[in-house]
């Protein structure tokens, strides 16, 4: 096993469907531009209400990456 240094950043994403799907459209637009992501932690969990219903998932990540040589 190789030492790994990490940098974190901090996400938000957002779906209509459901908490996952918030995450996983953060942590998909984030690889277009972030290489070597290697771990996430949920951070907050928000939603948005719209006539007593729930209509949006907000969800906060923080991504680990380890650093390019």
């Amino acid at each position: 096993m190789s030492d790994n240094v990490y940098k974190h950043i901090q996400l938000t994403g957002t779906s209509g469907k459901s908490i996952e799907d918030a995450v996983t459209t953060a942590v998909a637009r984030a690889n277009k531009t972030v290489h070597n992501m290697r771990w996430f932690e949920i951070v907050e969990t928000r939603g948005q209400i719209d006539e007593g219903r729930v209509n949006q998932w907000q969800v906060t990540i923080r991504v680990g990456f380890t650093l390019d040589d």
